[in-house]
């Protein structure tokens, strides 16, 4: 998924992108991917204590009520996350570039959105969790706290996008530590409150919802903080951008609704994926839901690289150095491709014990393990698409990836449709990995209008 030696002799390397240029770059990739990994890290101990505590109650329908509340939220802000991908893009280019003032107005912009939407999911949220619910077969009393859940966190709504903004805004400005930051109070505070919600003051349901919502406004907080001191040291007296510029605005929306219709799309896609697999009885539903955690993990891992390849690649960009935009590629990628093959051989060494930790149940233990070979090629596939997804959102090139989504979507839905009649489970996990195989070559095709452009 690197530039060919044809590619090479179409479009030569600049000359202004010294060895100590390449040194220095590479030394970044290592600076910004770090903490995001760090920061990833503290997003399933979270998980984990959400989990323990409700867990531990006596009643089942309790963690039930919080697995689907919080499976409707995260569906919901998920198909927003176009904010920090959009502002992440749009921000290193302008940081590339010189342009101060823009960096400025790009995150006041993609705050003004994050708030308008915000507002919205306020005034229907009603009927957004009507519908939401008739996608489940909870119980009565499972999904009546599920609905109390959801109407504590949706009131999150402006904040957390707002914070998509600010994340984003900060990995544009190849601040990723700020992230790290940010994350780890946000998680820290949230299990906190946690225990004392739940197990302190018996607050159930209400608890842990009441304990995230107070956390994301209270990362909003840091993260504003964070922003005014970056803008303090960096851009001293700056002025404002041109918020209003029409054409700006337009470009803006534009990279959005494209990153918006390819999320959407990576949504039908992963639920298509497991309604398929609940055709085949609770015991496979139950090993799937296993299997898939182990996809989790992996972007814990990968998504430092690809942040890395996002600021840098629009920071090449910005700057018009197509050897900057070609090396940012080319280093982050191999990295990335290298921590692939130790997932990889991690999951091939202790896949069965993981399984173990992950359920105690013999009989989903035993389809696990049976279905573990996917598993553990899945990395190895799925790497070139999340790097290249990394690329193409800090080029802003959300046209591509939005066309490159579509295309995967209907050959996945396509393949598992013939390949589940006559291969079973397994037929379902091939069309998989053929879809994270069309994702990634539909944007490799696409990819040498970056460094084309990037002059």
């Amino acid at each position: 998924m690197v530039p060919s030696a044809d590619f090479k002799e179409t479009y030569p390397i600049s000359e202004t992108f010294t060895d100590a240029d390449k040194k220095a770059q590479n030394r970044k990739i290592f600076v910004l991917a770090g903490p995001v990994i760090l920061a990833n890290l503290s997003v399933p101990l979270l998980g984990a204590v959400d989990t323990a505590v409700m867990g531990h109650s006596s009643h089942a329908y309790n963690l039930s009520a919080v697995a689907i509340g919080s499976t409707i939220i995260h569906f919901i802000y998920w198909s927003f996350g176009f904010l920090r991908m959009g502002v992440t893009g749009l921000t290193a280019q302008a940081h590339g570039s010189g342009d101060t003032r823009e960096v400025r107005a790009i995150f006041a912009r993609g705050a003004l959105a994050a708030g308008v939407i915000g507002l919205v999911l306020w005034l229907v949220q009603v009927p957004i969790l009507g519908f939401a619910l008739t996608l489940f077969e909870g119980s009565v009393k499972a999904e009546t706290l599920a609905s109390t859940y959801f109407h504590i966190r949706v009131w999150s709504a402006p904040a957390v996008l707002f914070n998509y903004c600010l994340m984003g805004w900060f990995i544009g400005r190849q601040n990723t530590r700020a992230v790290l930051y940010v994350q780890l109070l946000m998680n820290g505070l949230n299990i906190v409150l946690d225990l004392y919600f739940v197990l302190v003051l018996d607050w159930g349901v209400a608890g842990v919802a009441g304990a995230t919502l107070i956390s994301e406004v209270f990362a909003v907080a840091i993260g504003l903080y964070l922003y005014r001191r970056n803008l303090t040291e960096t851009d001293p007296g700056g002025q404002r951008g041109e918020f209003w510029d029409v054409g700006k605005i337009r470009h803006m929306f534009a990279v959005n609704l494209n990153i918006f219709i390819r999320n959407l799309s990576i949504l039908v896609a992963f639920s298509f994926f497991n309604s398929q697999v609940s055709r085949f009885g609770d015991v496979t539903m139950a090993a799937h839901l296993v299997l898939i955690q182990f996809q989790m993990f992996l972007s814990f891992g990968l998504d430092g690289f690809a942040h890395a390849a996002e600021a840098l690649v629009g920071g090449g960009i910005g700057k018009k150095n197509r050897a900057a935009v070609r090396n940012a590629v080319i280093v982050s990628t191999k990295w990335a491709g290298g921590i692939a093959v130790v997932y990889s051989g991690f999951y091939l060494l202790n896949g069965s014990d993981i399984i173990q930790l992950l359920t105690s149940i013999p009989d989903v233990q035993a389809v696990a393990n049976d279905y573990l070979f996917w598993v553990v090629i899945s990395p190895l596939i799925s790497v070139w698409s999340f790097q290249l997804d990394g690329v193409f959102i800090g080029a802003t090139r959300s046209k591509e990836m939005r066309n490159g989504m579509i295309a995967s979507l209907t050959i996945f839905v396509i393949a598992t449709l013939m390949l589940k009649e006559n291969f079973g489970y397994s037929g379902i996990w091939l069309a998989f990995i053929l879809f994270m195989t069309t994702r990634a070559l539909t944007l490799a095709v696409f990819y040498p209008r970056i460094e084309r452009d990037a002059v």
